[in-house]
């Protein structure tokens, strides 16, 4: 006790007892088939690993947003590295060089943690106060299960969604990675990760839920809550990285656009450049000091395609994939 000041103390017991509580809490809950580990578990209505959950229950207990703050909120396998690149890139253009920018040393989960995971790290709350404003922060958590005080201040969401049928291919992949290399388990056939997707199955699942509760969030307060598609970020990624400029409150000069800024933030966030960077093909992501979890960072990059889904899955799938996504987002507006 000597050796920690009175603040970080009383942080680490205060997050003991929030752990311990957990505990107590996921072991009352709903649990079925893991996709990355063994069991998931259900939490206000949504699917986390366990890990992710203490995240979850801990963000909602002690994170306090600041006004200015701007998150990525994404569900897995939308976008989320090269979003988080694109809007750091675009948050620290006055700060760094392009020559001798952090993302060319740094994976962009590094640059921009996720608070849920900020749960396994020493002191926290100290690390989130300690933040320079604006924060850039992002999270899976649904928009229903965010921290109050995200929804209740004036926070910029940005959210990114993608076609749930590559969704699912994408984050399939990621979890064979993760089964093999981290938890030592028998692979996951493609027939049993479709129907846990179907049923909802996935890190903060169901997707149809959890990118509804974004979109409607959208709608009601556009200033607040910016949604984008995956694939509308591909076919004009210009057009998108302005957009997200201007909604962080960091609109591009036309000098600025005139010297090719935003095609330089375009080339730097390039898949193709991002996962040649030696960080992202050797280095490695830590989930927090608490814990052992930690994945090499070259999992985060696959394909940064769109379309395929078509190559793994089979008509019937695919038809089943369309009439669920008809089903649950009809009514609303928001197509894939």
């Amino acid at each position: 006790m000597a050796s920690l000041s009175l603040s970080a103390y009383q942080e680490q017991e205060e997050k003991k007892d929030v752990l311990q509580n957990c505990e107590e809490i996921i072991s009352t809950l709903p649990k079925d088939t893991g996709w990355g580990t063994e069991h998931y578990y259900q939490y206000e209505g949504f699917w986390y690993p366990k890990i992710f959950l203490e995240g979850v229950i801990w963000a909602q207990a002690n994170f306090r947003a600041r006004d200015n703050d701007i998150f990525l909120a994404t569900f897995p396998k939308c976008g989320t590295t090269w979003v988080k690149a694109l809007m750091f890139a675009i948050q620290n253009r006055e700060n760094y060089d392009f020559s001798s920018h952090p993302l060319l040393t740094k994976s962009p989960h590094d640059c921009v943690p996720y608070i849920e995971l900020l749960a396994h790290h020493d002191n926290p709350i100290d690390y989130l106060d300690a933040m320079a404003s604006t924060r850039f922060l992002a999270t899976h958590i649904p928009h229903r299960s965010l921290p109050k005080s995200i929804l209740n201040s004036g926070t910029k969401i940005v959210s990114v969604a993608r076609n749930p049928k590559d969704v699912l291919i994408s984050y399939w992949v990621f979890s064979q990675k993760i089964r093999s290399s981290k938890n030592k388990l028998a692979p996951l056939p493609i027939e049993e990760g479709f129907e846990l997707f179907c049923k909802g199955v996935a890190l903060s699942g169901p997707f149809w839920d959890n990118v509804l509760g974004y979109w409607e969030a959208s709608l009601e307060n556009p200033e607040k809550v910016l949604f984008l598609k995956f694939e509308d970020i591909k076919i004009d990624t210009e057009c998108s990285v302005k957009r997200l400029a201007e909604f962080m409150g960091l609109p591009f000069s036309s000098k600025e656009e005139q010297e090719g800024a935003v095609r330089e933030i375009i080339k730097l966030c390039s898949f193709d450049n991002l996962s040649n960077l030696e960080v992202n093909k050797s280095g490695t992501f830590g989930v927090g000091s608490k814990t052992d979890g930690k994945f090499s960072n070259d999992v985060f990059f696959r394909r940064g395609q769109t379309g395929d889904s078509k190559n793994h899955l089979t008509p019937e799938m695919l038809d089943r994939l369309d009439k669920i996504t008809k089903q649950k987002l009809g009514a609303s507006g928001l197509k894939f």
